[in-house]
């Protein structure tokens, strides 16, 4: 698939992209538990590689994190968690350009929001249960809105 027919099916899928001038695509598609996903598809000579941020490193309860992030790897398709550098949580990966049809682009944007959108909640739980404690404390202390948390009530009051 070229620069040209990539943006021709993104654009036929119907999702916000935008290109630049190496021929990458930022797709953002909406979502669900998250606000957004954003994806990013870079054109190699040979291949697409399909990148998208899920999370930063985790605050707390690594090893937890990582092996939830483990186990679901084993039942993806195309792209896998990784991490970066920065032990920052990312989908990835790679198909040949000429395996990438209109088709199966829409499964692999498919997937990654799928994917994204449902474990968000799940790494937060197990990486981020402090901060949303806090949070949630802070909030309350001030009188503000604490309805962006809600989905995590069992996190503070467990009964």
């Amino acid at each position: 698939m070229t620069a040209d027919e990539l943006a021709t099916a993104l654009a036929g899928l119907g999702v916000e992209f935008s290109r630049d001038e190496d021929d990458a695509f930022l797709v953002i598609l909406p979502g669900e538990r998250r606000h957004r996903t954003l994806v990013w598809l870079v054109l190699g000579d040979h291949q697409v590689l399909i990148e998208s941020f899920v999370c930063r490193a985790p605050d707390e309860n690594a090893e937890e994190v990582y092996r939830f992030l483990l186990q679901r790897n084993a039942r993806l398709r195309t792209v896998a968690y990784a991490l970066d550098g920065s032990g920052d949580i990312h989908l990835v990966g790679r198909l040949s350009r000429h395996a990438l049809t209109v088709d199966e682009l829409d499964t692999v944007l498919g997937v990654v929001l799928a994917t994204s959108d449902a474990d968000f909640n799940a790494i937060l739980e197990r990486g981020f249960a402090g901060a949303i404690r806090r949070e949630w404390a802070w909030r309350i202390s001030r009188g503000e809105s604490v309805r962006n948390l809600l989905a995590f009530r069992h996190l503070v009051d467990p009964d």
